[in-house]
């Protein structure tokens, strides 16, 4: 069970996956060895899935951003596994949430700009197994981007 403790680990690693186990241990008012054996445990259990870097996409030269509303012609199963596979194979949806109601599915795409966007959305998106409708909303600005769990 996580307690009080775990979660400000967990809202301290939210916002620093890169503290060092010393660091945190000071800041969640632990010494090293119970934080360490916390965190491992954290870990252990799937609290904490990984660590990764915040990469600003402008600065891969991945700017432009769209959010793209999915509705399936039909919604059963084989559609469905054959539908989410594709989406997890393909590198320029970086989000993707089944939802209740219509539309079926929502996509964060991400391209280089208007043109590469369109040249996927016409070759990549339109090819997506069991497609009957495609909307896309382009984002102006990101007001809170990679925001952390409320812990």
């Amino acid at each position: 069970m996580i307690d009080a403790i775990d979660k400000e680990i967990l809202r301290r690693l939210q916002n620093d996956g890169r503290m060092s186990a010393t660091a945190l241990a000071a800041e969640v008012g632990l010494t090293v060895a119970p934080c360490h054996r916390r965190l491992k445990d954290l870990e252990a259990s799937g609290a904490i899935t990984g660590y990764r870097a915040v990469i600003d996409p402008a600065a891969v030269g991945l700017g432009f951003e769209a959010l793209v509303f999915v509705t399936l012609a039909q919604v059963d199963r084989a559609t469905l596994d054959e539908f989410e596979a594709k989406v997890a194979q393909n590198v320029h949806i970086t989000s993707a949430q089944r939802l209740f109601g219509d539309p079926d599915f929502i996509l964060k795409v991400m391209a280089e700009d208007l043109n590469d966007y369109q040249r996927y959305f016409d070759t990549e998106l339109t090819s997506l197994p069991g497609v009957l409708r495609l909307r896309s909303t382009l984002v102006m600005k990101n007001l809170k981007p990679g925001a952390g769990l409320p812990l």
